[in-house]
């Protein structure tokens, strides 16, 4: 008994020393392996047995005495266990979603970008299609804009046709014919320009001298004083020239040609376009800068200069013939008994 009482004091106070078990079996092998006798060893052997026994004994008691509490804790450690596994579950399913939802947006970026594409794309066949159903009623409506002597509406439309026709257009081969009956037109209206500008500038500015002298020769014939009358009076005549100079000493807040820029006239589809024989003119010299026809438009007005101031003075000179045999005639009938 003193034995045991020995051994459950070195065992409670080698506990006491080390919480740790490994220390107690430390111990207990030390003692085995210093003890030379066998019955020492039983003796610890009975030892350690008696003291496990008590431990059972005493954790049975605290297990009875804390059932309720041990249980309690016991289902509660495996709900949150359960809830930690589940949650792990969530979790790892939630990054499985996450990386296929990573993979879809990629897809759907990929098609998006491609529908972006495809969309511009349309958008761009769509503008050609109405470009080239606009061009396709350019030779019509080029004709009733030449018919009407519209010409800067003309030149712009043709000019616009044929820049689309050899730029964005110029790989469509059904428009073969008309890029290239278009840009005959273009190569030639500079021509049909040039013809309307030697018109205003020699023929109808001299009209209207003609009208105005026979005018002036039927007010003479009333007051029968026909020498008095000048024959040709152009001295009130605004033609291009004076007009440019007598718009040197207007007030700045007149209109003027010389203050109204190339780029400032416009072309009005409602009205007469040569009702105004200097605006026109000037719409004539804006449509050959726009077809870059102007050297040739020089060019050809130095040539023919000689040739219509010719025909100028030979058609002053049959006027001048004309009136004076009228007068003539009507002063032979006054003559007459009658």
């Amino acid at each position: 008994k003193m034995a045991a009482g020995e051994a459950a004091g070195r065992y409670r106070s080698t506990m006491s020393k080390s919480k740790d078990p490994s220390g107690l079996l430390i111990s207990v092998i030390r003692t085995l392996s210093t003890s030379d006798d066998v019955e020492d060893r039983e003796t610890e052997k009975g030892r350690l047995e008696e003291a496990y026994e008590k431990c059972d004994r005493d954790l049975d008691e605290l297990i009875v005495q804390h059932y309720t509490e041990l249980t309690t804790a016991i289902r509660t450690y495996q709900s949150i266990t359960e809830r930690i596994t589940n949650s792990r579950n969530k979790i790892k399913q939630v990054k499985e979603n996450l990386l296929s939802c990573k993979m879809l947006l990629h897809c759907k970026r990929d098609e998006l970008r491609k529908l972006w594409i495809e969309g511009i794309e349309h958008k761009h066949v769509l503008n050609l299609l109405d470009e080239i159903e606009n061009i396709k009623q350019v030779p019509q409506k080029l004709e009733q804009c030449m018919a009407s002597k519209h010409y800067l509406n003309a030149t712009d439309m043709l000019v616009s046709a044929v820049d689309s026709l050899e730029g964005p257009l110029l790989q469509v081969e059904g428009l073969s014919d008309l890029r290239l009956e278009l840009h005959s037109k273009k190569m030639n209206m500079h021509l049909v320009l040039i013809d309307e500008l030697h018109r205003h500038l020699y023929i109808k500015s001299t009209n209207r001298v003609g009208q105005r002298n026979k005018e002036k020769g039927r007010m003479s014939s009333l007051v029968k004083d026909a020498s008095s009358v000048p024959l040709m009076d152009v001295t009130n005549l605004s033609t291009p020239r004076k007009f440019l100079e007598t718009s040197q000493f207007s007030t700045p807040g007149s209109s003027s040609m010389r203050e109204t820029s190339l780029l400032e006239i416009k072309e009005d589809m409602e009205l007469d376009p040569e009702e105004n024989s200097t605006v026109f003119m000037g719409i004539l010299i804006k449509g050959l800068a726009k077809l870059k026809k102007i050297p040739e438009t020089v060019k050809a007005i130095q040539d023919r200069l000689e040739q219509e101031l010719k025909q100028i003075v030979k058609r002053s000179t049959t006027q001048v013939a004309d009136n004076g045999y009228q007068r003539g005639e009507n002063l032979s009938q006054e003559n007459q008994p009658r």
